[in-house]
């Protein structure tokens, strides 16, 4: 008998591995029904989950944090065993205010840490405060492109303005010019670059190289009431991010990707986030990007406690939620390694020895402790060189100074 389970999802590349769980069959072969719902905005997606509308969600990490700390709502307890991918965000400005920029688009995407300091000094010479698109306050990209921003001085909460709108909507609010740019998910920067619309400024992955994207999530007691039904869907989806991560399937998944039931654009867009072949200038070369976005590879899906920590810490450093004892164990709970460990249990899944880890601290491939099989964690570094110990997180806050 199959097991019918409702997952929400916005239109977006890196939904892929819930898609090709469904539909190539990984969940069938679990015993499970998967009825995918589409849905434009993360805070109705955030909703339809804490109310019960569906069984689990495709999330954006920071967002289940948020959540479960009272940041956005009532607190509701959620939690992610999952994570369903890395990096695959980028943030895209109009072409005029790209003038500023480094006209080297190679070496702009490659110096992070220039171009920051490039940014503020366009800032003022625009026309207004820079308006740019967010998808959530409480969105991996907005605090990557917090982090990014204070690097070179700027105070993101007064020398920019930040405007949350749901990430298929931003080509058009950079058409109407209501934003002067944004940073977003796939596919959604490919398509304002192939606009002529934007250029691209900075790509999250060179930010903070495996840096955490979504998760799936559930609402934590409905997750613990449903032990079997959470196991037999991890299993499908780490068999699905495989599929995924293999280049040979990239051309399919674009075309999957691209029909109107997941996220209604071409596959020839979908397919630069897949490849990290990145056009950052219409009519140029695209910059190769092989760890753009990640699904399995490097033992992706493992939600390490200390990437909620991470986020966590960048909550608390701009004054969105106080620090605490307390707060820090909510917010690292979040992320269930023991949910992945006990799932994936007897597959063929590497599994990290460890459910922390020093981020940023991996500068190059390493091979690390696994419970089965062997496992090299790739560079895991911020383009600032800072190592982030999950355990000393007041010592981490102390180096961003009184201005967090």
């Amino acid at each position: 008998m199959m097991t019918s389970l409702r997952i929400a999802f916005l239109p977006l590349t890196d939904a892929a591995v819930l898609a090709v769980a469904r539909e190539r069959g990984f969940a069938e072969e679990e015993g499970l029904s998967l009825d995918l719902v589409r849905t434009t905005s993360w805070a109705t997606l955030r909703d339809r989950l804490v109310y019960g509308q569906v069984q689990a969600a495709h999330m954006l990490a920071p967002l289940a944090v948020a959540v479960t700390l009272g940041l956005s709502q009532q607190p509701a307890a959620l939690a992610a065993p999952f994570k369903l991918n890395v990096n695959g965000n980028m943030l895209v400005m109009a072409s005029d205010f790209a003038k500023a920029l480094d006209p080297d688009i190679v070496r702009r995407l490659a110096d992070p840490l220039g171009t920051a300091h490039d940014f503020a000094a366009a800032i003022g010479l625009w026309r207004r405060k820079p308006v740019i698109g967010v998808v959530h306050r409480f969105s991996s990209h907005a605090l990557t492109l917090r982090y990014w921003l204070a690097s070179a001085g700027v105070d993101p909460d007064r020398d920019v303005m930040m405007r949350v709108l749901p990430p298929s909507l931003t080509v058009e609010a950079m058409r109407a010019g209501e934003i002067d740019g944004f940073i977003a998910g796939e596919p959604w920067g490919s398509a304002a670059v192939d606009a002529g619309l934007a250029e691209t400024a900075a790509i999250g992955e060179r930010i903070w190289r495996r840096g955490v994207e979504k998760i799936l999530a559930f609402r934590e007691s409905w997750m613990e009431e449903n032990p079997d039904s959470v196991d037999r869907l991890l299993r499908a989806l780490a068999r699905a991010a495989a599929w995924c991560d293999d280049p040979a399937n990239h051309g399919e998944l674009a075309h999957l990707l691209s029909q109107p039931r997941y996220v209604d654009q071409p596959a020839e867009l979908i397919a630069c986030a897949l490849s990290g072949n990145i056009v950052a200038r219409v009519g140029e070369p695209a910059v190769a990007n092989p760890d753009f976005m990640l699904f399995s590879r490097e033992a992706t899906p493992f939600p390490w406690r200390s990437q909620a920590l991470w986020i966590y810490s960048q909550l608390a450093r701009w004054g969105m939620v106080e620090h605490s004892a307390d707060n820090a164990a909510k917010a690292g709970g979040v992320f269930r390694p023991d949910i992945f460990r006990r799932a994936l249990a007897n597959s063929a899944e590497p599994m990290p020895g460890a459910s922390m880890k020093l981020e940023g601290a991996v500068a190059a491939p390493l091979a690390v402790g696994s419970r089965r099989g062997e496992l090299t964690l790739g560079p895991d570094s911020f383009f600032d060189g800072r190592v982030f110990d999950p355990d000393r997180i007041e010592a981490f806050l102390e180096t961003f100074g009184a201005r967090r």
